[in-house]
């Protein structure tokens, strides 16, 4: 017998924000790693099928090779761009989102099959990747900075964060800051 979805599970506290965000990770997982590998096979049938298994086999080795290159080429280019901004005393966010798209295009790479490696191509691709990182850098921005806003764990679920109404450091209503120096009588 299931439960409702608001009912107390164990481990759970009772409207916690993690309760309603399994079911997209969970949904992720199962494209992954059952719908994902039916279409590679699929794909590789199809292909193998109209031009040859040997054909087939040849395409995979020089799409790997091919794979193989543009990451060390690109991942190369990135680390020299993250190198160039930090010795220019700025945060290499860009640069970083770059990195970690190269790093993932080259996983999918990494996995036999046409469809993966077209993702993985599209993520290493310098023309591409603008797009990819625009997507990332929204999905992050998402999921840190808006996410859960008043919920029990405070914007983002995270604990301890503070609340959209609470009230910040600095000047307010009352007028400026003054500074000073605090003198221990002890």
């Amino acid at each position: 017998m299931s439960q409702p979805d608001d009912a107390p599970r164990p481990g759970r506290r009772p409207g916690s924000p993690a309760a309603g965000r399994r079911r997209p990770w969970a949904l992720l997982l199962v494209v992954a790693f059952v719908v994902m590998p039916i279409v590679e096979i699929y794909v590789l049938i199809q292909v193998g099928q109209v031009i040859g298994v040997g054909w087939t086999v040849l395409l995979l080795v020089l799409d790997s090779i091919l794979g193989g290159w543009l990451i060390r080429r690109e991942g190369a280019r990135a680390w020299r761009a993250m190198r160039t901004t930090l010795e220019a005393g700025r945060m290499p966010a860009r640069e970083l989102a770059d990195g970690g798209l190269v790093v993932l295009g080259g996983t999918l790479m990494l996995s036999p099959g046409f469809v993966t490696d077209v993702f993985g191509i599209l993520l290493i691709l310098p023309i591409t990747r603008p797009l990819f990182r625009g997507v990332l850098t929204t999905l992050l921005s998402r999921r840190l900075v808006g996410g859960v806003a008043g919920g029990p764990a405070g914007p983002g679920g995270f604990p301890g964060a503070p609340r959209p109404d609470a009230r910040r450091p600095g000047p307010g209503p009352q007028g400026p800051v003054v500074r000073g120096e605090v003198v221990d009588d002890e």
